[in-house]
């Protein structure tokens, strides 16, 4: 569970002298010197091994984390069985989901590396000082926010599909940069089917291709 970290006192010297975190938001507008300082004291890289817990109703890091390198699923547990309910890959913001007013409160979920993964850790602390701060993180905040709205209508409308061919289409169309790196028990989990409905509906496809 204990993550690698990855920095001494150069701790952003492999990333062009300053944290990943800064890049992001820049996309969606320009910071300050101050919340640019902010941001490199307190945010940090570290790593996790394959198939450990990034996060578990154990261990709950206040963290987010910015994905750099490797392949993250979430999970929920009913009984012996792993429920895949989203999966991330480089680039992208991942974290417990945590409610206003309730910010104590987790669901039970689990974040697992599905390979070696390096990423950018986000406190949760930190966030808070930036939205009471500066009024640029909260519109950062709200687009950031909209992006994973987005994201999650998609999840919600590939399991509302009603056959398991519609449902891989559709996956292979939304996240083809996963099709071939993530095991097939995880997609199949994800798309609320068999591992060998999977494998039948891919074996079905392929056969058409060749046709």
């Amino acid at each position: 569970m204990n993550p690698d970290k990855l920095y001494d006192d150069g701790k952003w010297a492999c990333y062009g002298g300053h944290s990943p975190v800064i890049n992001v938001f820049r996309y969606f507008h320009q910071l300050n010197v101050e919340m640019e300082y902010i941001i490199n004291t307190q945010t940090f890289p570290l790593s996790f091994k394959k198939n450990k817990f990034i996060c578990s109703p154990l261990n709950k890091y206040k963290n987010s984390y910015l994905l750099m390198k490797g392949i993250v699923k979430g999970y929920i547990k009913e009984g012996k069985e792993e429920i895949t309910t989203w999966m991330a890959h480089e680039g992208e913001l991942i974290g417990y989901i945590v409610h206003p007013g309730f910010e104590d409160e987790y669901t039970d979920s689990y974040i697992m590396a599905l390979e070696d993964v390096e990423a950018i850790a986000i406190p949760q602390a930190m966030i808070k000082q930036l939205y009471l701060n500066f009024d640029v993180a909260n519109y950062i905040g709200r687009i950031l926010t909209q992006l994973h709205y987005a994201q999650a209508c998609e999840r919600v409308f590939i399991s509302r599909l009603q056959s398991a061919e519609r449902r891989y289409l559709r996956f292979k169309q939304s996240y083809p940069y996963l099709i071939n790196r993530v095991p097939l028990k995880h997609i199949a989990s994800f798309l609320c089917m068999r591992l060998e409905t999977l494998s039948r509906v891919r074996a079905k496809l392929a056969g058409h291709h060749k046709k």
